[in-house]
Formats: C-alpha cells, structure tokens, sequence
C-alpha cells in the first residue's frame, strides 16, 4: 500500500488512547481500538504500573476499565495507585474502574484443580466475557497471563485460550492487556512462546545497566493496525505516572531524561 494510503487509513484506525504521552507518540496516537497486547518483561520493569496507568487513564475518559489480578489481591493493588496524582478515588466507587482477584473466579466456577483442560478454559473463558459485558468494560488487564498459564500446560490449550479470549474481547470492542513474566534471560517473548504468536501487539519492559544504576527499558516490538517506533526507550515511574525518554544509541539517555 502506497504510504498517502497507508496513512490516510490509520487516520480512520478507532485507538485506545493510553493516556502515557510517550506511549501513546510511539504508537501513533494510542492501541488500536480491540488488540490484545502482551505487556512482557521481568520482575520489576513495570509491567503492572503501565497497566493500571492505561486502565485509569480510560476510566478518566468515561470507558469502563478492568484489572484481573491473578496473584496479587485487589485491596493491594488499589493501595498501589492511590499515590499517583492522576489517580480518582471516585473512579471505583462510580464503577468505571473495577477489580476482580482471579482466584475468586475460579473459586466460583469451581475451578479448584491445578489444571485445566478444554471444558474448563471455555467456563472460565465464558465467565471473563460475561463479566466484560455485565459491567460494560473497554479496557482490560490480566495480570498476569502467565500464572493463568501455568494451569494451562499445553501449547494447544494455551493458544485455545489467547486466540478464542482475544477474538471474542476484540469482537466486543474491549483493547486488553495481557501482562507475560519471563526471566531476564529469557530468549522469547513468553514463558511458552505462543502467546506471542497471537497476540495483535507486543510491549518489552526490561532492566539496562548503566553506570551502576539500573533503569528500566521499554520497546514496543509488534503491533497490528498502526505503524510505531521499534526504538528503545528509558522508563521512569513517577507520581505523575510513566515517564518515556528515548535511549539514544550507546546507552546514553536524551536530554532531559534525568
């Protein structure tokens, strides 16, 4: 496709605005409106502080917005948050940002085995969409994916999974975040290297080493529907929510990067 073209038919894309500045000119104004994006990286490169910013940037929007917790509780991850100054206390309480604890859901489902096969992913799979439609979601985080995944074990039923899950929350207008753990040495993407495959976009958080300070790093590698940088940027947390400045070729951090 011609590049007038090109762009003349992303103009027309519907984009979930994440609400992070930098993220948001990396992609060219925001996710496209539906993709399931894999948020990956080690422990503590921010995975789950990019997604709880993007909930509640939609939620301050007026878009219904829903955070998964697989292994941290609820009440936890809202102590988290309340620190942020972009952060509204109303937002839960009006119901346009909401929390659920996974194992709650398995509990209901009676989903107490330590794994599942394809009858089980499909109830726990109905009862995700159903919660989406009850409560009207737009946004959604789970986090993580791979903890799910862990009671999963096949590829097979992995893919079953993030493809019908996907499928189904993109058919529903729903833009999802699905948050993947792997080790700093980690070669691939995912622990299983297929939730990659599928998904329509893929986000690298990671740790660099610089003169004796670690920072952390953020790449969007794929993402379907819109063009966007591939380059690396340095990420900083802070009170006023995540912070991108491009790493410039060396190692060095652009001005202003602190």
């Amino acid at each position: 496709m011609p590049t007038k073209e090109r762009e003349a038919s992303e103009e027309r894309v519907d984009r979930c605005v994440t609400g992070i500045e930098g993220l948001d000119n990396i992609l060219n104004g925001g996710v496209p409106r539906g993709n399931t994006v894999l948020v990956t990286g080690a422990v503590g490169t921010g995975k789950t502080s990019l997604c709880l910013e993007f909930l509640v940037h939609g939620a301050l929007l007026g878009e219904n917005s829903l955070y998964f917790s697989v292994t941290e509780s609820a009440n936890k991850l809202l102590q988290n948050i309340i620190p942020y100054d972009f952060f509204e206390e109303s937002l839960v309480k009006e119901g346009r940002l909401h929390f659920i604890d996974m194992p709650a859901i398995y509990d209901r489902l009676g989903l107490d085995k330590p794994e599942f096969d394809y009858e089980d992913i499909h109830i726990l799979i109905d009862a995700i969409v159903g919660i989406v439609k009850e409560l009207k979601i737009q946004r959604l985080a789970v986090d993580s994916i791979t903890s799910v995944s862990y009671r999963l074990r096949s590829e097979e039923i992995i893919r079953e999974f993030v493809l019908k899950l996907g499928s189904i929350l993109s058919g529903l207008g729903c833009t999802t975040l699905l948050v993947s753990e792997i080790s700093p040495t980690h070669e691939r993407y995912s622990t299983y290297g297929v939730e990659e495959a599928i998904a329509d976009g893929i986000v690298v958080m990671g740790n660099l080493e610089r003169r004796g300070d670690l920072l952390r790093t953020l790449q969007v590698v794929k993402m379907r529907g819109t063009r966007h940088s591939r380059a690396k940027y340095v990420l900083d947390l802070t009170t006023t929510g995540v912070l991108l400045v491009p790493l410039l070729k060396g190692g060095s951090v652009a001005a202003g990067g602190g």
